[in-house]
């Protein structure tokens, strides 16, 4: 069992690397991606490589081909707009039925969250924050009470993951999201539905100069070194 975690947390590990470098343009669309050279790369056995390939594949980020193996996946900047923009739907519609559904002990999680994304805030962890900010948003979800929204939106949050994460490290944007945050709580615990969507749209959506921000700096977020 201890083997496995291993090998789990291992896998988890170089998936995190593997879809950086993709997503800042280290691996490019249409790149293949082979096991033993990656497993080289990184000093690891093929195992939690495949393991993270297969993960990145259900995520969208690769497509594995017969006789061709894994292929980055290509992912243009007007579906990362589009995606955004759905993300931002569902999350509002969570937001709106959550300020009506939220029980109690779901409020003290949902507080306790946002008090913990404050100490990664503080001590300026964009990856540390990102973990926080993550189980933020999944009680969020779960406190809509709407199993099938709850199902959509983390479908939808897994592949936006690597983006929402490195988003975090365009200067000033963890603060912005930490303050944001705090909104989206005041309302909530207000069971004002429409000022939660409100907000909650305003967090989640990236457009005009700040999805230009986020294009223009995820080749410079890149860091091949790691690893």
């Amino acid at each position: 069992m201890e083997s496995k975690q291993r090998t789990s947390r291992r896998s988890e590990q170089m998936g995190d690397q593997i879809e950086e470098r993709i997503v800042t343009g280290v691996y490019p669309p249409g790149m293949r991606l082979d096991e033993t050279e990656l497993a080289n790369s990184f000093g690891v056995s093929r195992t939690p490589i495949r393991e993270a390939l297969i993960q990145l594949a259900s995520a969208g980020l690769v497509e594995i081909r017969p006789r061709r193996g894994a292929i980055v996946a290509e992912i243009g900047q007007n579906r990362l707009y589009e995606m955004f923009e759905v993300m931002a739907e569902l999350e509002a519609m969570c937001g709106r039925l959550a300020a009506r559904r939220i029980t109690h002990a779901e409020q003290q999680a949902l507080m306790a969250a946002h008090q913990a994304c404050e100490a990664a805030q503080k001590a300026n962890d964009p990856d540390s924050y990102y973990q926080l900010n993550e189980q933020f948003h999944q009680l969020l979800y779960a406190a809509s009470h709407n199993g099938f929204l709850e199902e959509q939106a983390n479908a939808l949050g897994k592949r936006l993951r690597p983006y929402r994460r490195l988003q975090l490290r365009v200067r000033d944007r963890m603060n912005s999201s930490f303050a944001e945050h705090a909104g989206i709580v005041e309302a909530i615990l207000a069971q004002d539905g429409e000022l939660a969507a409100t907000r909650i749209t305003a967090h989640v959506v990236v457009q005009g100069q700040r999805f230009a921000d986020l294009v223009a700096t995820l080749p410079m977020l890149g860091s091949p070194s790691r690893g």
